[in-house]
């Protein structure tokens, strides 16, 4: 899967304060050459070799830490005992929005869908250089960095009810669940009601430039994100397709 020779390349950056990596991998080989290079990389870096294990360390170091355990989280996909999509799936749904980055040897993009739905933040296939996988982490912490940074409290928009720092949207009264991606696209738009906005720029504003996927991901995120606001998900009211140029809300 990697070379010996592929993680050689890396010097180690200054990067402030230093950021964890829990590593998720089933191949005892790909688990040593990936923390390696991370560690080379500047990253403080724990290990795991089940999906099992990989949810205790997550449990443990928050509750020893009082604080988010992880900056990011590698799941591979096919990890032994729980899987990585389950184990995805079960974080988003206890509200954890740490950056996830899947890892998988299947390259089928229904497979990457499923991964980006179930709430991964990027997907990546084996085999992969390392350059590309720290350059993937490196983005992940700048855009949760941004997405960290001082937000309007409370966004409103006709039965839509977005509250930043809470991380909770409320559709006509009730409580929907949305991924982080899905969160920060509906708080792009309901910031800036009646704009349009082409693809890339929604790609540029919430995935960051150095994404490395295309344009469709938006479709998609734009597709579940109506499932969640809209009565009638093929006629929207909030998320309005505006031909030949991209979407606008309201």
């Amino acid at each position: 899967m990697y070379t010996k020779e592929s993680i050689n390349c890396f010097a180690k950056v200054e990067i402030g304060k230093t950021s964890r990596v829990l590593v998720a991998e089933g191949e005892e080989l790909n688990r040593k050459i990936l923390a390696v290079a991370l560690s080379e990389s500047g990253y403080e870096v724990i290990t795991s070799s089940n999906g099992r294990s990989t949810m205790e360390y997550l449990k443990r170091f928050e509750s020893d830490l009082q604080e988010p355990a992880f900056d990011i989280v590698i799941l591979d996909l096919m990890l032994p005992e729980i899987n990585g999509l389950e184990i995805c799936r079960l974080l988003r749904y206890q509200g954890n929005l740490v950056p996830i980055l899947m890892l998988s040897a299947k390259n089928s993009e229904t497979d990457c869908v499923l991964g980006l739905e179930v709430g991964a933040d990027d997907y990546l296939t084996k085999p992969f250089g390392m350059g590309e996988l720290v350059a993937r982490c490196r983005a992940l912490l700048r855009r949760q960095r941004l997405t960290s940074s001082p937000q309007t409290p409370v966004l409103k928009y006709k039965d839509v009810t977005l509250n930043a720092q809470e991380c909770r949207v409320l559709v006509r009264g009730q409580q929907v669940n949305l991924s982080p991606k899905e969160f920060r696209l509906l708080e792009v738009f309901m910031s800036h009601t009646q704009r349009v906005w082409t693809r890339q720029q929604l790609i540029d504003e919430i995935w960051g430039g150095d994404f490395f996927g295309d344009s469709k991901t938006v479709d998609v995120h734009i597709r579940w994100l109506r499932e969640k606001l809209e009565l009638d998900p093929s006629h929207p009211e909030y998320l309005v397709t505006v031909r030949g140029f991209g979407y606008r809300f309201g």
